[in-house]
Order: C-alpha cells, then sequence, then structure tokens
C-alpha cells in the first residue's frame, strides 16, 4: 500500500480552512497531543497565523484510562485562550474509532463551551465506533484490518504503515 505525501495533503487542509472561515474571526486552532499537535503546527504555518496554539491532552478523559493506565509521560493540555464563545479548530493526525476525538470534546467542554468545533484530521481510515465524522480531512485511506498508520515527527513529518499481530 502506498501512503499518501503529507505536504500537498496539509496545503489542501490549509485552503479548505481558509474557504471555511473567510468571514469573521479566525478561529483558534487546539491539537490533540501528539499527532495531532504536530499537523496543527504544520496547518497554522501554512495560514501564516501566529496567535497561540492550543494542546489538548486527553488522557484523562479516555474511556479505556481505567484499562490502560497512565502513560508516565503525560503532559497537561494548554489553552492559552479562552474556549468560550470562540470558534475552534480541533486538529488530530488520524481518525479511526472516533474514540479520540469524544475524549478531546469532552475535556474541551470542561474549559468552556465553543460557539463551533471543526474537526480536521489528516487521514481518516474509517472504522468508526462512535458517529464523529471530520469536518475537514486530507485523505481517506484503506486499510486492512491487521494495518495501523502511525505519524512520525515533528519534523520532518512522515507516515509509516504497521502491520500488527492476529491472535
Amino acid at each position: 500500500m502506498d501512503l499518501p505525501e503529507i505536504d500537498p495533503l496539509l496545503d489542501q487542509m490549509a485552503e479548505r480552512l481558509r474557504d471555511r472561515f473567510r468571514q469573521g474571526q479566525p478561529p483558534a486552532l487546539i491539537g490533540i497531543q501528539t499527532g495531532g499537535v504536530w499537523i496543527a503546527e504544520a496547518l497554522r504555518q501554512r495560514l501564516r497565523r501566529t496567535d497561540p496554539l492550543g494542546v489538548l491532552n486527553i488522557s484523562f478523559y479516555r474511556d479505556d484510562f481505567t484499562r490502560i493506565g497512565l502513560h508516565p509521560q503525560v503532559e497537561p493540555s494548554e489553552l492559552p485562550f479562552s474556549v468560550e464563545g470562540q470558534h475552534l479548530v480541533l486538529v488530530d493526525d488520524i481518525i479511526m474509532s472516533g474514540r479520540t476525538v469524544r475524549a478531546a470534546l469532552n475535556e474541551l467542554f470542561d474549559y468552556g463551551r465553543p460557539a463551533s468545533v471543526t474537526l480536521a484530521v489528516l487521514l481518516d481510515v474509517g472504522r468508526r465506533e462512535l458517529p464523529l465524522q471530520p469536518d475537514i480531512c486530507g485523505a481517506e485511506v484503506q486499510l486492512e484490518k491487521q494495518q495501523r498508520i502511525k505519524l512520525q515527527g515533528p519534523a520532518p513529518l512522515s507516515l509509516r504503515l504497521d502491520e500488527q499481530k492476529t491472535r
């Protein structure tokens, strides 16, 4: 399987964000730790934005927290702006089940009630378990059941295809 090139996808995503928010105040960008932050920063550069980037660490909001525990290098979320009444772009690298996005939305609403949340992801691999879909997507990719895609970075950004062993 050939994985898509990241730079053209980021260019397309940035253009879609420009089109979507051509009128009014530009939205605040928030990346989901870790890959979503890398993608959000790349989009911020393409959009020539200088305002601060928000960072969400959803570790405590995951629905599998009690099963997998806490990663030893958990860093807190950083939202250097108010989300109340703000238009937000929530950015992640890869959407699959939708559970990461659900956790991120739960955390965001603990900070306040945004005017809107636009979901932007680099890749959509389907396999949804929750009814959450990206508003802006770089590409849709079909994987075999045992395959996973991993974003590597932060510089340069690259994609790696992993084969998981079946039990």
